[in-house]
């Protein structure tokens, strides 16, 4: 299958599969899929030989030098006023992570 080919089943222009395949333009969770169905395989074939099965390969979050600064920060407050803290946020990120559960499985 050319690139054309695929961009014209997948509903774009062959230029930004050529931007997907070099690595310009990032390819979105529902694109991937489009492409996968289209070439009939498992979304898991993009990422063969990707070591740790499947590990990130992108920055996230966790990835971040002020998400360790926020962690050391966190663990430096005394028990009573971090499990404070936690509930706050914990609160305030429900909009965000509405299915989101503490480590002890409550609802909070």
């Amino acid at each position: 299958m050319t690139q054309q080919q695929l961009a014209q089943a997948v509903g774009v222009k062959f230029q930004q599969i050529q931007k997907y395949e070099t690595g310009s333009n990032r390819v979105s969770a529902s694109r991937l899929w489009e492409i996968a169905s289209v070439l009939d395989v498992k979304i898991s074939f993009f990422f063969e030989g990707i070591g740790g099965g499947g590990a990130q390969t992108e920055t996230t979050d966790l990835n971040r030098k002020e998400t360790l600064d926020l962690l050391r920060t966190y663990y430096a407050i005394p028990n009573a006023q971090r499990k404070r803290l936690f509930d706050l946020a914990r609160v305030l990120g429900k909009p965000t992570f509405p299915n989101y559960l503490p480590p002890d499985g409550t609802n909070g």
